[in-house]
């Protein structure tokens, strides 16, 4: 199903995986992808389309789901929280009707930057990023193995990170 027309609304909004995208729009997101800051007037003349054009394609990422949004990228250890963490937590089997808020009470947690529903032996992978090895204990121990949904956690520090480049 290509995407529909600027300005009109499908009848059950889309989800992106019912998208297509042909080769401009995947020139888009390339570039969007690259730098979401960049001008329509440059994105219209990088992908060579009409700036009109560019603009109804970008709407149309958006209202589709494609685009989920735009957000600076910021270095945690600007902040001061120099220890980056993935932490696999395996939950209760009963506790498993109430995902929803448990993923909505991690993502209020000012440590967490990025919660991964996920297959396999654990349900959820959570980026973490503190200021200190006291900080990620404190998290870990006070916040995730008090809490009796939590079956289990495994911590594992991150070294370092590397960003993906851009799609295909």
């Amino acid at each position: 199903m290509p995407l529909p027309p600027a300005g009109s609304r499908p009848a059950r909004p889309l989800r992106p995986q019912e998208v297509r995208l042909d080769g401009t729009d995947r020139a888009i997101v390339a570039a969007l992808a690259e730098d979401a800051r960049v001008s329509n007037k440059a994105l219209a003349e990088r992908v060579g389309i009409a700036q009109s054009t560019c603009l109804a394609r970008v709407r149309a990422l958006r209202e589709s789901g494609v685009i989920r949004g735009y957000h600076a990228d910021i270095d945690p250890r600007a902040l001061g929280h120099d220890l980056q963490a993935m932490i696999a937590i395996r939950l209760q089997p009963g506790a498993r009707r109430a995902m929803a808020e448990f993923t909505a009470a991690l993502v209020r947690c000012p440590e967490v930057l990025e919660v991964y529903f996920v297959a396999g032996a654990n349900d959820f992978l959570v980026h973490v990023a503190t200021s200190s090895t006291d900080e990620l204990r404190r998290f870990v121990g006070e916040h995730l193995n008090r809490d009796p949904a939590v079956a289990g956690t495994e911590t594992n520090l991150i070294f370092e990170h590397t960003r993906a480049g851009r799609p295909a």
